[in-house]
């Protein structure tokens, strides 16, 4: 697991935790969704890792521009769709409107992470293209941390020759272009969490604080 972000947007997304820390409300932690195994991978560690009670855990699930499954949908082509609650979001008569079909494993850990951690959930639903809807996103809702899933580095990696050492922009090449390009313009911290990382262990008991100031691993 990665976490990194464009450190010239450090001041911005420090200045926006902090007001939310001295509101005394919850953060709005994003989490990049196309339903695959990778971006579940990222739904399990951010419910599991960084949210908290009180926060907001908002799903951002893209679709390409000329995908309309109704009418509606190009009220929403620039800013968005509406917040859509779990509720909504779980049921396949409303979710279909915003051209979204969430799984139940998806839903289940949405639930269990309403349930078990005390946190909102809700969705967003844009249109176009992923890497540039994700980082609108991010200054848009807007989020205080986004968690991006990613495959790993598959068949490239084993390319690579065993002794060549890959630095850290290198790496983000390796990981992929929308990963790549939200870490370098988002405006809030980023995680990238592989697809094959290990299943978080439970919370401590008493939940420890989260840091808010980003971490590199």
């Amino acid at each position: 697991m990665i976490c990194m972000r464009d450190r010239s947007r450090r001041g911005v997304a420090r200045e926006r935790m902090a007001a939310v820390s001295v509101g005394g409300g919850g953060r709005n932690i994003g989490v990049a969704m196309d339903f695959s195994a990778c971006s579940k991978a990222a739904l399990r560690w951010a419910a599991a890792s960084l949210a908290r009670p009180g926060d907001r855990l908002v799903l951002v699930h893209v679709k390409p521009s000329f995908q309309y499954e109704q009418g509606v949908a190009h009220l929403w082509e620039q800013q968005g769709s509406p917040m859509i609650p779990l509720v909504e979001l779980a049921d396949p008569r409303v979710s279909r409107i915003y051209g979204v079909a969430p799984d139940a494993e998806t839903i289940g850990i949405l639930t269990s992470a309403a349930n078990q951690k005390g946190v909102e959930v809700v969705a967003k639903v844009y249109w176009g293209e992923p890497a540039k809807k994700l980082t609108e996103a991010a200054q848009g809702i807007p989020l205080h941390w986004l968690v991006v899933g990613n495959r790993g580095l598959g068949a490239v990696k084993r390319q690579a020759h065993p002794y060549i050492s890959i630095s850290l922009s290198s790496l983000w090449v390796l990981m992929g272009s929308v990963s790549t390009y939200v870490a370098n313009h988002a405006t809030c911290p980023v995680t990238v969490v592989r697809e094959n990382l290990p299943p978080p262990p439970p919370p401590p008991q008493p939940p420890q604080p989260v840091a808010t100031a980003a971490s590199y691993y």
